[in-house]
């Protein structure tokens, strides 16, 4: 594993973040399955309440305060477009962007402990409002991903139509696809390819003696 937990985890949150603008791969992973389902296939937005936003934060293990009011919603919403650069952009452009979200937050890195986490960094107070910490904690990972010269690892999901994020941790940086859904339809896609293809050669076609 190239990064400590706490930057896989906030890489992680960041994409499932980003990905709520559709509900594509993790986007929709803190709605109730049959939900989480219907937004996958129809490509709508689950973070658009305060129920979504306090669903999202208790899937992804956010401490603080559950969040109470629609105004800290808007501010979440408005931090995606910001992190979904990281996986458009070149490395010069990402630390452009990772120093702009430490600066316009006044992030100070400090060593904490808790939930059972282990020693791990945070860079604003606990109490900051929830788009300031998912701001900065995406910036302070994306420092990991740069130092370690990982940014390869942020992907785009290979699906046709799907427009996933991802990080992939594989060891050999294979992953293709934002989740096992995406993967399986186009699995079953290549299948019924290959199953047509043998329907229009026709029986004996391409044998030594046809």
């Amino acid at each position: 594993m190239p990064f400590t937990h706490d930057a896989v985890e906030a890489l992680r949150s960041a994409a499932a973040l980003v990905n709520t603008r559709t509900g594509a791969g993790s986007g929709s992973d803190h709605l109730p399955s049959e939900r989480a389902a219907q937004a996958r296939a129809e490509g709508v937005d689950t973070l658009t309440t305060v129920a979504d936003l306090e669903a999202f934060v208790e899937h992804w293990q956010w401490s603080g305060t559950p969040p109470r009011r629609s105004a800290e919603v808007q501010r979440v919403r408005l931090v995606r477009p910001r992190l979904a650069t990281f996986w458009e952009l070149g490395e010069e452009a990402v630390v452009d962007l990772v120093n702009a979200l430490l600066a316009e937050e006044r992030a100070v890195p400090r060593l904490v402990d808790h939930d059972g986490w282990g020693w791990h960094l945070h860079a604003v107070p606990d109490d900051a409002p929830f788009a300031t910490r998912m701001a900065v904690e995406a910036a302070m990972a994306m420092v990991d991903v740069v130092r370690a010269d990982e940014l390869q690892r942020l992907r785009r999901c290979e699906a046709d139509g799907c427009d996933g994020v991802f990080v992939d941790l594989s060891r050999n940086r294979s992953k293709r696809f934002c989740s096992t859904a995406c993967g399986n339809r186009v699995a079953a896609a290549a299948y019924r390819g290959r199953q047509s293809d043998k329907g229009d050669a026709g029986p004996g076609e391409g044998s030594a003696d046809g």
